[in-house]
């Protein structure tokens, strides 16, 4: 069995950290300020640490308050909230989806509005982590990841093969397209380029565009603005720092609303596609099952 400190001392800790106050903190429990000073007496001898400096009536938390007061109060506020579902009766399960940096603003939030749509008061955590998470120990529904080989062995399903396309602001185009001017014709400098990071290999770079596009420049990263998310690439251009290679999933709001312009009808595939991968032992909730289908349309 798990070795848990006395939950009332941890309560009365809990609201005398958040207060400052054990006279507060005894009117917001209905005890008196006495009582939650013993509370907090019988915690620090469990922990053998002083969790509060008392200076008349004043106090302060010490470094050994302030290290377990942030998951005291979590604890805490789980605990309310089960509470509260169940004496409504309806406790129901939280939707827990991990997505990559680059995917969660940009990608994944808009999609989720079409869950909210069918069932407003479904509980979702979203996590935004880099690959590989252990699903099950961290009690993961599903997670979204860049191509399909971090996670062998688990149900793996094909979301979208996204391509990258070049697009601006409009206002950069008009004011630093030479008159009859292409792609071609920009210096180095005006190109942002995303850098993936060490480990990835497959993301097509602008030289990578360029010579499928049958033309001969290849701009030089040290010339140019570089980020580290597809989603900031397209955020900088969006606010006219240059020419992003795009992707288009991701661009697709910005494109339809006219923030961004796209400025050619050529494409590049990813080097992989985004897959879903959810942990094989769980049954697959008809709330997981919508949002497969809405990532995927």
């Amino acid at each position: 069995m798990k070795k848990l400190p006395p939950l009332n001392a941890m309560k009365a800790f809990e609201v005398a950290a958040r207060s400052g106050s054990f006279t507060l903190a005894a009117g917001e429990l209905g005890v008196s300020s006495a009582a939650v000073s013993q509370h907090v007496r019988n915690l620090e001898a469990y922990f053998g640490k002083q969790l509060f400096l008392r200076n008349g009536n004043r106090i302060t938390m010490t470094d050994a308050g302030h290290a377990i007061y942030p998951q005291t109060s979590r604890a805490l506020d789980d605990i309310a909230a089960v509470t509260s579902r169940i004496l409504e009766g309806e406790l129901r399960p939280r939707l827990v989806v991990s997505v990559p940096f680059s995917l969660a603003e940009a990608w994944l939030v808009p999609r989720l509005s079409g869950l909210v749509d069918r069932d407003p008061r479904i509980a979702i955590d979203i996590r935004v982590e880099d690959d590989p998470i252990d699903l099950a120990r961290h009690d993961i529904d599903l997670r979204v990841s860049y191509g399909d080989y971090h996670y062998p062995g688990l149900k793996v399903m094909r979301l979208v093969h996204d391509e990258v396309t070049p697009v601006c602001s409009p206002e950069f185009w008009h004011r630093h397209v030479p008159p009859g001017g292409n792609l071609g014709d920009f210096h180095p400098s005006a190109f942002i380029h995303t850098h993936w990071g060490p480990t990835y290999a497959s993301h097509p770079t602008w030289s990578d565009w360029f010579r499928h596009a049958g033309m001969g420049l290849r701009p030089d990263p040290a010339h140019g603005r570089r980020v580290g998310l597809s989603s900031l690439a397209i955020s900088a251009a969006r606010s006219g720092l240059g020419i992003a290679l795009a992707q288009r999933a991701l661009a697709r709001p910005d494109l339809e609303a006219g923030r961004l312009i796209s400025l050619s009808s050529v494409s590049l595939k990813l080097g992989h596609a985004y897959c879903a991968f959810l942990p094989s032992a769980k049954p697959v909730r008809d709330e997981i099952e919508v949002l497969l289908a809405l990532l995927q349309a």
